[in-house]
């Protein structure tokens, strides 16, 4: 797999990623979970030089960096791993569709304790990528990433990323310490990033991460209606996926399909190589934990886009309903 940095100065990795929070908790909280299938998944992730395994404290919750760490137990050298810190679990059990309820935490002395704990659950005495995963509104953030920053400073932490920030909040965190990474959702039916963000991480060498970069799944084709949600589906409650937006939105997919017949790839290989194609440090993340999407995910680093798909993909219209 072609390969890129993390920004100017991070590690290097294969240029898509692959986000392990669905092998602990994701959208359809009905199905039930495949240990065993996660870490093969994650293992011919890397076989594909997918190296960017992107987990968080909190999914599962505290479950899912212990899945990776056992992925990676024979193999850790293999790969580049990115944990997150800033949200808890208030109740594993009782948020929407079953999905736990979390809130953010940007206390110092919760980050201190938190790197140690992650630290013991991945296996590891160290990760490549130290995240903020959300702003704490009522810590400030020199705080919490001057704490983060003692984590880089003990070895804990090879270099440091935000996670949905604006530039005003990168720009504050770079007055404390280098930031590495930048992680938002973005595709092509979530371009928010693109006003300020992508730009000032462009100018500044920073490495862009998006997350969601399947559109949760609607860039595929994988819903045609509302009802083919499952029940305790988490995409039953976003705005875009309600029976009328997404009836209106399904052009969108219909013109990543129309990309992908002309070129011979795929609707998911076209909307990621769409995000590869926005900068030399754009690392898409996306989460799967099915053998068969993995595969297809890595062919993206394989696809070159001409200007003419680009432009194309460029004029797909926004999407109909809120992000959230």
């Amino acid at each position: 797999m072609r390969t890129t940095s993390l920004g100017t100065h991070g590690p290097e990795v294969g240029v898509i990623g692959l986000g392990a929070m669905g092998m602990s908790f994701a959208y359809d909280m009905a199905t039930p979970r495949d240990e065993a299938t996660s870490i093969s998944v994650i293992h011919q992730a890397l076989d594909l030089g997918v190296t960017l395994i992107d987990t968080a404290d909190v999914y599962g919750p505290y479950t899912n960096e212990e899945l990776v760490g056992r992925a990676l137990a024979d193999r850790r050298d293999r790969a580049v791993i990115a944990t997150k810190v800033g949200l808890e679990a208030i109740d594993p059990t009782g948020g929407p569709a079953g999905s736990p309820l979390v809130r953010p935490n940007g206390r110092p002395e919760h980050v201190r304790a938190a790197i140690d704990a992650g630290l013991r659950r991945l296996g590891t005495d160290h990760v490549e990528l130290y995240q903020l995963h959300r702003v704490d509104p009522e810590v400030p953030i020199e705080e919490t990433w001057g704490a983060m920053a003692e984590a880089v400073a003990a070895g804990k932490a090879r270099c440091l990323g935000l996670s949905e920030v604006s530039v005003e909040q990168i720009q504050r965190a770079r007055a404390i310490h280098p930031v590495t990474t930048v992680q938002s959702e973005f595709s092509l039916w979530t371009r928010d990033v693109q006003a300020e963000v992508l730009p000032y991480c462009t100018e500044h060498g920073i490495g862009l991460l998006p997350y969601s970069p399947l559109g949760r799944g609607f860039l595929v084709g994988r819903f045609t209606s509302f009802d083919e949600l499952p029940q305790k589906d988490q995409r039953r409650r976003l705005p875009r996926f309600q029976q009328d937006n997404l009836r209106a939105n399904l052009d969108i997919a219909t013109r990543v399909r129309e990309v992908a017949g002309r070129i011979g790839a795929t609707p998911a290989q076209v909307a990621l190589a769409w995000l590869v194609a926005q900068g030399p440090h754009v690392v898409p993340v996306p989460g799967t934990k099915n053998p068969k999407y993995v595969a297809d995910n890595a062919g993206a680093a394989n696809v070159r886009l001409s200007a003419s798909d680009l432009a194309d993909l460029d004029s797909i219209p926004a999407p109909v309903g809120a992000r959230y």
